[in-house]
């Protein structure tokens, strides 16, 4: 049998919020999806089976550089932080971006609105990228009970704090149950127990879950974080800068400083082997929120063509 295909489309792949091949987190790009439909790029997310793939269109919203859209294999995002970061790599690196000598400036316009970008270069190369979250954060109010987040993780009430730091649900963009650990080991050993997320959770407003601990591995490093994404159809992610936004708004809510911008820098993925380090930053203001930032570097991994029938 002959299969025959409309056309074709070029495709770049990156590791995102790491500055070495096969570390950070895999990422899909389309740079010029123009004629793609929903469907078919369900499909080829589903087909890269990663955490995300994007797809880059020409954007018609004004003061928009291009439209992005992401896919993780199972739906369509409305914002997420290393698709946004490693769009922006890509197409600096092929020439699909005007660039200036040491900072670019664009905005993606995303489901979740639009989210500036800055590309930082050095020797004409792009080496850090860092978005502005499209969201300032919305925080949730009811909670389930301490004994039902220790039972999905598969850990003891004891090893959630629930004291200064608590559970919390927050969004900026995408919303993530936000969940601190007493130390690296407890992180390490949670493990998602799936029929108590379905009972217990899947309704849930913030159904995906976001770990960290103020008990980092590597120096220079605040925190430590694992990200599972049973609603995405994400087992877990490696690096994931929508919920390290979310993070930094909810720790910034907790700060006394009322003018300031307030800095951490997060590790995630090292219990999955793909060691990823995120810079995330809060702009306080007269006591509020002005703006939450993240960034990180990124890596050219692969280039190829995908057939679409």
């Amino acid at each position: 049998m002959t299969v025959k295909f409309n056309t074709e489309y070029e495709f770049y792949t990156a590791d995102v919020f790491t500055d070495r091949p096969f570390g950070g987190n895999q990422l899909a790009v389309f740079p010029q999806a123009s004629g793609l439909t929903t469907q078919q790029m369900q499909n080829i997310a589903s087909e890269f089976n990663i955490s995300e793939t994007s797809f880059v269109f020409p954007s018609s919203s004004d003061g928009c550089t291009n439209l992005l859209r992401i896919f993780t294999p199972d739906a369509e995002l409305p914002f997420a932080g290393h698709p946004t970061i490693g769009s922006a790599h890509i197409l600096s690196l092929i020439g699909n971006i005007r660039l200036d000598d040491k900072i670019t400036k664009i905005v993606f316009e995303e489901g979740a609105g639009p989210v500036p970008v800055l590309i930082h270069m050095l020797d004409g190369h792009p080496v850090f990228v860092e978005l502005t979250a499209p969201q300032l954060p919305t925080f949730g109010l009811d909670h389930p009970s301490v004994k039902s987040i220790a039972n999905v993780l598969s850990l003891d009430i004891s090893d959630i704090l629930y004291d200064r730091l608590k559970p919390q649900s927050v969004s900026c963009g995408l919303p993530f149950f936000f969940i601190p650990i007493s130390n690296r080991g407890a992180i390490s050993k949670a493990q998602l127990n799936r029929e108590i997320w379905e009972r217990e959770f899947s309704s849930y407003w913030a159904p995906d879950f976001y770990l960290y601990t103020f008990d980092p591995e590597s120096a220079g490093v605040d925190i430590r974080a694992r990200m599972f994404g049973p609603s995405k159809g994400i087992g877990e992610d490696p690096a994931t800068g929508s919920a390290a936004v979310g993070l930094a708004g909810y720790l910034a809510s907790l700060e006394s400083n009322t003018d300031a911008t307030v800095r951490w820098k997060i590790e995630q993925g090292f219990e999955m082997g793909r060691q990823s380090f995120l810079n995330i930053e809060v702009d306080k203001k007269d006591g509020e929120i002005s703006a939450i930032r993240v960034g990180g570097s990124s890596v050219l991994v692969s280039k190829g063509v995908m057939y679409i029938p």
